[in-house]
């Protein structure tokens, strides 16, 4: 007879089979995405290196696009090892459910060879025939010829319990192979990734130390981008104000908006974490707040959005519906387009070429115009975009797509 623990043991490998490492699946293919994005990012980010590196000059926009290569290939190898700790995970499980399922299924197959070898014992027909004859009424001669039909029914089930038993076990087996192998070839990948991590942190240092001349220079160009970010910031706050006196004389509170206009801040508000990107490709170089200076010691950079480093040449694009509340020159810093989303302003500055004038109603990725490259530079093309809500700045990597 087979055990109850036997077919437990059958239900708990289709369930391990076909239902939990389902999950644990799921885990691992959003791991892999994960990991295939981070290595898209750094072959373009090791796109644009290999354009600058064309002008041998240690610049600020090469040492920015090595050490966002360098947090994506951190995020690349930590994603690596996520992966690995999870594959050894399910291999220890298979491991487990193949142990279990081989004991199963020899305990089975040592019951039915007893079962065989009695029913070899008692295979001639005569003593079938005798069996139900010697019944002594006809109820008994009904139970004993069930019980034949049951005891022949249970040895087929038992039988077909042994083949799903050794099919799940053949899947278990395959699966536990193909997980070593998987292990194996992201541990190997890992090591190399390692090995560029440490020779791209070698050569950030190599740069950081080249621009330790260039202080003075450096100090005057961070002067020109904070004279650049109070340009943008002065015209964000008219763009405030002016709406603020007109809502006041309509007997509004905040900015004066028709309902189209607040429909779409409300449908801006909505896609938090969705809007496309200002650029078909890009690479964030400088984030947003407050962050030390990549070089000079104890100053910080205050950037009230995001420096995007892209090809040049590159379009910036509005990333939703709206209407241009803005467009001006800035000293130093080339064009700059404004788009009021509702109670939401987006801004791209360092443009040249603009493709829109104020009063334009704008579609979500429509141009706006051509990303500045500067060729003095090592031929940096850098989109600076800013999210506001009214006065308020708000980080734009929180609303981007990724």
């Amino acid at each position: 007879m087979v055990g109850k623990g036997a077919i437990a043991l059958v239900w708990c490998g289709l369930l391990l089979g076909l239902g939990w490492p389902g999950v644990q699946a799921q885990t691992l293919d959003e791991l892999r995405k994960k990991k295939e994005s981070a290595a898209e990012e750094i072959r373009y980010t090791n796109e644009l290196l290999g354009k600058v590196d064309q002008n041998r000059k240690a610049t600020l926009g090469k040492l920015r696009l090595l050490s966002s290569q360098i947090e994506q290939r951190n995020q690349l190898i930590t994603t690596m090892a996520s992966e690995v700790s999870l594959l050894q995970s399910l291999i220890d499980d298979n491991a487990t459910v193949v142990e279990m399922l081989s004991a199963d299924l020899e305990k089975l197959r040592e019951e039915y060879a007893l079962m065989v070898r009695f029913a070899w014992k008692n295979r001639n027909a005569y003593d079938k025939l005798l069996f139900f004859l010697s019944s002594d009424s006809f109820n008994q001669a009904y139970r004993r010829l069930a019980y034949v039909k049951q005891y022949t029914d249970y040895r087929r089930r038992q039988a077909e319990t042994m083949a799903t038993i050794q099919a799940i076990l053949t899947r278990k087996k395959a699966d536990l192979e193909n997980q070593q192998q998987a292990r194996s070839s992201v541990m190997t990948a890992q090591v190399a990734e390692s090995r560029r991590l440490a020779d791209q942190k070698n050569r950030q240092n190599t740069i950081a130390r080249e621009l330790q001349q260039q202080r003075d220079q450096l100090r005057g160009k961070l002067a020109q981008q904070r004279r650049i970010e109070q340009q943008l910031e002065k015209e964000i706050q008219r763009i405030i104000e002016e709406e603020a006196r007109k809502a006041t004389r309509e007997g509004k509170e905040g900015m004066a908006m028709t309902p189209a206009q607040k429909l779409a801040g409300t449908d801006f508000e909505q896609n938090k974490r969705r809007i496309p990107w200002p650029v078909e490709r890009g690479v964030i170089t400088e984030k947003f707040g407050v962050h030390p200076h990549p070089v000079l010691s104890n100053v910080t950079v205050n950037n009230n959005g995001v420096s995007i480093t892209t090809e040049e040449g590159a379009r910036a694009r509005a990333v939703f519906k709206g209407e241009v509340s803005r467009v001006f020159g800035i000293t130093g810093g080339n064009m700059a387009v404004i788009i009021r989303h509702g109670q939401y302003l987006t801004v791209y500055s360092n443009l040249v070429n603009v493709a829109v004038k104020k009063g334009d109603a704008v579609t979500v990725r429509q141009n706006l115009g051509t990303v500045f490259t500067d060729a003095n530079d090592g031929h940096k093309t850098i989109l600076k975009f800013q999210i506001w809500k009214e006065s308020q700045k708000l980080n734009p990597e929180e609303w981007l797509a990724r």
